[in-house]
């Protein structure tokens, strides 16, 4: 095999560093420049199912004639900051099976707005047995990817957040907003990360004297880029490894999209994926993709995530999922969010009870513009690629910390770990 996985571009990735230390609880900020004062706008609601009233999570909400745009939480909560010169446009909701949605902002209230999304049963065309097969689609996307996706430099900006959380307690919160110098995706060339502003806060009392830590913060979330990495993920042995099977045919913003199952063969030993790709028929775009690993083979799917582990304890993976989207601009496909979740407990030798843990982190992209001067920054001022974000960093107590910045709206969880920090600073 030509490389370790594919449909994974992670065994670099997510990559955790478990250590013993004292005890600790740190809070502070970092801002690499002060924000800018501008006017804006700030509109929030809840994009739900108009039959079942679910929320909608990771639905995409995209101020229209622009660049600016957010995600919905796993609430189906959003909100999106607006300068006050856009104020006349429109919004548009877009919803994986579902028809999209446009309001102007001027029929939106500043808050408690709820959004509802119906279900497309549009009678779809007819998929002959050609389209069908899934290795003719799959090997089509890889072939059309240089007119599908930008190929130029662009500066993307970003809203980044990473928890972990001891069962139901989080242990460690962080968030930050950063730049993308994003390459074109013909280039070999390596998407680097500039921090803007961020904040963190961190209680290690909550897990005993284990620390847990994420390294590579925001580039694991690039790194799911899987047309810009298309080597890691859809290198020319991937039928050897993979099963595909065609699913089914479904709409998003009137264009009929193919849904394609895959999973490793059964005579591969190294755990792999399975999950599925969304691609867009028409133009064979790779549209959004859901997978998890493969833990039949606990041992060695532990070691795509442990770095280093006290020597009495093993970290056994019990859950993973990722996900990965990408949204449309003048016909052109661009990456837009992506979201790693992992979930582990830690068998300790001579303990009767294992500790659990779950981690979470997720990107959206809420602005980009081209970079036609090839602006560059100095090697200094990028993000290393096994960076840990400060262990003292937050704003949590101040409600106007990222001012005119685009963020994803915290969940109830996030929301209530954020009171109980705010607490704890006003005591």
């Amino acid at each position: 095999m030509k490389s370790k996985i594919k449909i994974n571009g992670l065994v670099y990735g997510i990559i955790l560093s478990l250590l013993f230390t004292g005890y600790f609880n740190g809070i502070d900020s970092i801002s690499a420049q002060e924000n800018q004062v501008t006017n804006y706008t700030e509109y929030s609601g809840k994009i739900i199912d108009g039959k079942t009233k679910k929320p909608l999570e990771f639905a995409s909400v995209v101020l229209n004639n622009t660049n600016i745009s957010t995600i919905s939480n796993i609430d189906g909560e959003f909100s999106l900051k607006v300068p006050s010169n856009l104020l006349d446009n429109n919004l548009t909701i877009t919803y994986l099976g579902f028809n999209s949605k446009v309001i102007p902002l001027s029929k939106l209230h500043s808050d408690k707005n709820i959004i509802k999304l119906e279900e497309s049963f549009e009678t779809l065309p007819n998929v002959n047995l050609t389209t069908k097969d899934p290795i003719f689609i799959i090997n089509k996307m890889m072939d059309a990817r240089q007119q599908n996706y930008f190929n130029k430099p662009l500066i993307m900006k970003a809203f980044y957040r990473e928890s972990i959380k001891k069962k139901r307690s989080y242990a460690s919160l962080s968030e930050a907003v950063v730049d993308i110098y994003k390459f074109p995706y013909k280039s070999n060339n390596i998407d680097y990360v500039k921090l803007y502003k961020a904040r963190k806060s961190t209680d290690y009392r909550k897990i005993d004297t284990l620390v847990i830590k994420l390294q590579g913060g925001p580039y694991n979330n690039l790194n799911m880029d899987m047309i810009k990495n298309h080597n890691l993920f859809f290198a020319s042995d991937i039928f050897e490894i993979y099963n595909f099977t065609f699913d089914k045919v479904i709409s998003m913003n009137n264009k009929t999209v193919y849904v394609i199952n895959f999973i490793q063969k059964s005579s591969v030993i190294e755990p792999f994926y399975q999950g599925k790709l969304y691609i867009e028929a028409q133009s064979y775009g790779l549209i959004k993709a859901v997978f998890s690993l493969n833990l039949n083979n606990l041992q060695k799917a532990s070691k795509y995530f442990v770095k280093k582990k006290p020597a009495k304890a093993d970290v056994i993976p019990t859950n993973t999922k990722y996900i990965v989207d990408y949204r449309l601009n003048n016909g052109k496909w661009y990456f837009g969010y992506s979201r790693i979740e992992l979930s582990f407990k830690i068998d300790w030798n001579k303990k009767l009870f294992n500790s659990h843990y779950h981690l979470t982190i997720e990107m959206a992209i809420t602005d980009w513009e081209e970079n036609k001067n090839n602006i560059d920054i100095k090697n200094k001022e990028r993000l290393k690629t096994n960076i840990i974000l400060n262990d003292k960093a937050s704003g949590f107590s101040d409600p106007e910390f990222w001012g005119e910045y685009n963020v994803i709206e915290p969940d109830k969880s996030i929301e209530n770990a954020i009171k109980k920090i705010n607490r704890q600073l006003n005591r």
